[in-house]
């Protein structure tokens, strides 16, 4: 059951963003900083009781920051040059390559 209305609280933001995207531009932009997959994830790692975990997956979040903005400043530069599919999916290898270095780059160096 836990997992259900982790679902469904995934799905309703999902709803939400597209519904919002069918009145303007701006807030569909703003509601994925709502922490609702953060929330998720805290909440998963926190029902085991390990405050340390928890910190740890705090810590995890907190270093996928600099991903997502080079994910969305990818997405804002192909755009005027791709189709807004393409973009995504360029946005998104911009921050796979980025993903790999924040969580690799430690080990290597």
């Amino acid at each position: 059951m836990d997992i259900v209305w982790k679902g469904v609280l995934g799905g309703l933001v999902t709803a939400l963003i597209v519904w919002l995207s069918k009145r303007g531009n701006v807030l569909p932009g703003i509601l994925p900083l709502a922490p609702t997959f953060a929330i998720i994830a805290l909440l998963a790692v926190g029902a085991k009781g390990d405050a340390g975990g928890f910190k740890t997956a705090c810590l995890a979040g907190l270093k996928t920051i600099p991903a997502y903005v080079i994910f969305l400043v990818g997405c804002y530069f192909l755009i005027d040059r791709l189709d807004y599919r393409v973009a995504i999916l360029g946005g998104l290898a911009f921050w796979l390559v980025a993903a790999l270095a924040i969580f690799l780059a430690p080990k290597f160096i």
